[in-house]
């Protein structure tokens, strides 16, 4: 669905961007992270066909951004970190202004527009003008707008900028509903552990050159190389403590707040055993789970915070 060899893109000597390859199949979710000027909102411009690359080469459902430019921008989404609406028009007629512009005519186009607002859960809003809109509602207007042609692609460069939390949890709904339906996402966000519950795909970027593209679980067994367990018991924990720690898979162990967080060996893959010796020393187990990492500490891990 999106192929991209080699995308760069400089300004006099500097790199916005620097031999970016990407695939993405139909129905994929790619989550794209990066600090502020790292060279997403870029990527997405010129993938848009916004913007003209220096070099490198990019097809969008197999039409290339320098011949197809027409083509690709009757398939995509693209929703900018920031854009303009017309504060004073209702939300529907906002809606079918543009639904206009996409040649979407007659009763189909009340139709559509409907549809869309129906999908963003704006339907009360309808009659509202577009200043009264909360940030919340807008990013929901924005992003029913983009998918009144219904797009096979789309592009959300932080749909979830400057949103209070009720508002991010929406718009996180929206995106698995639309994820559901088959679209070909990539959606770029400094809301790091919402990405990991959306995508299936993850990229960093950092001074322009894309360091890690995988799926998000590899992300995580590449920053943590070891199990890590979160242990509670019911009583002892010091002793507790002290037999985790003598156990041949533990490598090393401590108390953090109510729980232990225990290290195992590289090679321990099964952390059953360990299970077994507690029980079996009388302690009363009421815990025993991986300590998972998330996105935002895999971030942190793989990154040093440079911009082009």
């Amino acid at each position: 669905m999106i192929e991209i060899r080699g995308l760069t893109k400089k300004y006099g000597e500097l790199f916005a961007i620097k031999d970016i390859n990407l695939e993405l199949s139909q129905g994929d979710v790619f989550g794209f992270i990066g600090p502020n000027g790292a060279g997403k909102t870029t990527t997405m411009r010129i993938l848009a066909t916004l913007l003209n690359p220096t070099w490198g080469e990019a097809y969008v459902a197999g039409h290339s951004i320098y011949t197809h430019p027409k083509e690709i921008r009757r398939i995509i989404g693209y929703m900018p970190d920031f854009f303009g609406v017309y504060d004073d028009m209702k939300v529907i007629e906002y809606l079918e202004f543009f639904a206009a512009a996409y040649r979407i005519r007659g009763a189909e186009r009340r139709k559509i527009c409907e549809g869309v607002l129906e999908l963003v859960d704006l339907t009360y809003k309808r009659e509202a003008l577009v200043t009264s809109l909360s940030r919340g509602m807008t990013q929901r207007l924005g992003l029913a707008r983009v998918l009144l042609h219904d797009p096979q692609v789309l592009l959300l460069d932080e749909p979830a900028s400057g949103l209070d939390p009720r508002a991010r949890i929406d718009i996180r709904g929206l995106l698995k509903e639309l994820r559901n339906m088959g679209k070909t996402i990539i959606v770029s966000s400094h809301i790091l552990p919402e990405l990991a519950d959306i995508c299936n795909k993850i990229g960093i970027i950092e001074k322009g050159e894309l360091i890690v593209n995988t799926d998000v679980e590899s992300v995580m067994k590449q920053v943590r190389q070891q199990l890590v367990l979160k242990i509670r018991v019911a009583e002892n924990m010091e002793q507790a403590l002290e037999t985790i720690r003598s156990h041949a898979l533990v490598e090393s162990a401590e108390i953090d707040a109510r729980d232990i967080t225990a290290t195992l060996v590289p090679e321990a893959e099964d952390p059953s055993d360990l299970a077994a010796t507690l029980i079996a020393g009388g302690y009363r187990l009421t815990l025993l789970k991986e300590d998972e990492i998330n996105l935002e500490t895999a971030f942190m891990a793989l990154t040093k915070g440079i911009t082009s």
